[in-house]
């Protein structure tokens, strides 16, 4: 069913900048199991955006061998549902995990357009993929999902099954990754704390709040919810409630989960340079080399 589209030779690598490895199409509006209606070509936003999403892709960028831990991850980049920020919130993040040692596979996933059912399965079917269909240099030990702003909120959607939840029991939407990161996450479709415009793209301006509670992440976590890394800052304007109503749902049900709130920097800062930009890094990494050894 997967195609592998192009191979891109590292023969150029520097230190600071790693070319991706593989480019793989998972599917499009008309082979995926829903479609969200666009058509005609994606639109540049400017800044590494595209917007007018059609099908599904992965970039996948391999682990330095000589580091490499074992460990995948799936990062969803931010865009409010509307658009994708490819570069701060994805490329630039798929190259510093590679050069950490862990695999990278940058999402390119379809707008929902009102079909929430569109990017979640995009997200659960690169899970899949890379679970069981991706043959890198080094042997997968596990599968994660990272997700900033809304891709947040797709990340956090696929860890709690939110697919199957909503009535898909196929073993794409069944499976859960093995652990996952968000970065300043849209979670809640509660009225006092809801990112208003990313939920309206998810499924339109006039839906009920029974709908957008069957969608709302925190209220779908469960046991078989996988370990979480959460880092917001203290003035993020995606309202703080978002991460720590999820932080809260996870030790409800007694998952490791880890909540950083940085003193400033505020909303979508991703991989671009601020103040306490080496201290969220310092934490990721920790984070995960601890996971490696579990």
């Amino acid at each position: 069913m997967h195609r592998i589209l192009l191979t891109i030779a590292l023969s150029l690598l520097t230190t600071t900048m790693q070319a991706q490895d593989l480019t793989v199409k998972l599917w499009d509006n008309a082979t995926a199991p829903h479609s969200n209606g666009l058509t005609g070509p994606e639109k540049d936003e400017g800044e590494v955006r595209i917007s007018n999403v059609t099908e599904a892709v992965l970039y996948i960028y391999e682990a330095a061998a000589e580091k490499a831990t074992g460990q995948a991850v799936v990062i969803c980049p931010g865009g409010g549902y509307a658009l994708l920020a490819m570069g701060h919130e994805g490329h630039d993040f798929a190259r510093w995990f590679a050069q950490q040692g862990i695999t990278a596979a940058v999402l390119k996933y379809r707008m929902p357009n009102h079909t929430p059912q569109v990017p979640m399965e995009d997200a659960a079917e690169a899970v899949r993929y890379m679970r069981e269909e991706y043959k890198g240099k080094e042997a997968l030990k596990s599968v994660g999902i990272m997700g900033f702003s809304a891709g947040g909120h797709l990340a956090a959607s696929t860890a709690v099954g939110a697919l199957e939840a909503n009535g898909d029991k196929s073993p794409r939407a069944t499976a859960r990754p093995d652990f996952t990161i968000l970065f300043y996450p849209v979670i809640t479709g509660n009225p006092a704390f809801t990112h208003a415009g990313s939920f309206n793209n998810l499924l339109g301006n006039d839906r009920t709040q029974e709908l957008t509670d069957k969608w709302s992440a925190e209220q779908l976590v469960d046991e078989s919810t996988p370990q979480t890394f959460l880092v917001l800052s203290d003035n993020d304007g995606v309202k703080p409630y978002n991460s720590t109503s999820f932080y809260n749902a996870l030790k409800q049900h007694n998952i490791a989960a880890t909540l950083h709130i940085l003193p400033a920097g505020g909303h979508g800062w991703g991989f671009r340079d601020f103040e306490y930009k080496a201290m969220w890094q310092e934490a990721l990494s920790d984070w995960l080399r601890r996971l490696e050894k579990k």
